[in-house]
């Protein structure tokens, strides 16, 4: 394919696969995320990513993170693009575990929780079988402190756990209980996106999750993956939330609060081994460990692009002070 180009104000033609107009590097000497950045501006990201898309996928299978830096991305329908360029189909956020907000097309905002909370290290909804590959997080205004997205290496995570507490997930899987109510967490009518039970029923059905209705209100349960295989580099990730839905992640004070007034099968999220069996503290707490271990921060800088294989990175969020604005794309 003819290379595409790309005009400055004088008219010159610009090869958008010319090295000389990015670079690549990494942060204080961490393996992730590999940062490329544009050295020449303007360079529009969606321009140059259509004469690049190996690179950016070999440094995907490779490094599982890249930082997009100065590049020209624009509006909300920019960013959309270049995602759907890069896995042809966007994900709706359906069967979602935070709250979240649509802005326009496939492109959503990042989790809405207060920003003084922290989220723990996670794989997009590897808490259940239906899951986004890759996944992107655009900075439009950098928070005045803090609110750094941390990412982690999964098959790292994968290498570190014990081999016993491995074998046991990965034989087991992980069970994911919720219960959804308009009083705590949220309601079915927010995660499945609708208000016609009918339709839940069918998605439930289709995705092979449990489901009952108790009055208007809903639980399901479903067992999914604990680690799964790479489908391109063949690598072995850890790939669940068991840590991050068990009554364990909760602060003591807002646990008891709930165990006060809630039986255990009624808690608003919960999750168990596959068969049933209840996950041990402890069990939980080393693998919180490994995570903390391998978690890297960067500072946001407003115009940034994180873009991460699912799969092989995990990410959360820090807690931040002042406005943030970050919103995401699946695919």
């Amino acid at each position: 394919m003819t290379p595409k180009t790309f005009k400055t104000a004088k008219r010159r033609s610009i090869n958008l696969v010319d090295p000389q107009l990015t670079k690549q590097y990494v942060l204080d000497n961490c393996p992730i995320p590999v940062v490329i950045e544009a050295t020449h501006k303007p360079v529009n990201l969606l321009s140059w990513s259509l004469n690049n898309r190996n690179l950016i996928n070999t440094h995907l299978q490779r490094e599982g993170a890249i930082l997009f830096r100065n590049f020209e991305i624009g509006k909300l329908d920019n960013f959309e693009n270049f995602m759907t360029y890069l896995c042809d189909n966007l994900l709706d956020y359906s069967y979602g575990s935070t709250p979240r907000n649509k802005l326009e097309g496939k492109v959503y905002t990042s989790t809405e929780y207060p920003p003084e909370q922290s989220i723990p290290l996670h794989n997009e909804m590897s808490y259940t079988s239906c899951y986004p590959s890759k996944i992107a997080f655009y900075c439009l205004k950098a928070a005045e402190q803090g609110g750094a997205t941390p990412i982690a290496n999964s098959r790292k995570i994968f290498a570190k756990i014990d081999p016993k507490i491995r074998n046991t997930f990965q034989n087991k899987g992980v069970m994911y209980v919720r219960n959804y109510s308009d009083k705590l967490d949220l309601p079915w009518q927010t995660v499945f996106q609708t208000d016609d039970k009918a339709k839940v029923k069918a998605y439930c059905q289709q995705s092979g999750i449990n489901f009952q209705w108790i009055g208007n209100n809903l639980k399901t349960w479903e067992v999914c993956q604990a680690v799964v295989k790479h489908p391109q580099t063949q690598e072995m990730v850890w790939f669940n939330q068991a840590h991050l839905f068990h009554i364990s992640s909760l602060q003591p004070e807002v646990r008891n609060n709930l165990l006060a007034i809630l039986k255990e099968e009624e808690l608003p999220r919960n999750t168990y081994y596959g068969d049933g069996t209840p996950i041990e503290d402890s069990v939980l707490e080393e693998i919180r460990h490994i995570y903390q271990q391998e978690a890297v921060c960067f500072p946001w800088q407003s115009g940034d692009l994180l873009l991460l294989d699912n799969l092989l990175t995990a990410h959360g969020r820090q807690p931040f002070s002042g406005s943030r604005q970050v919103v995401v794309a699946m695919g």
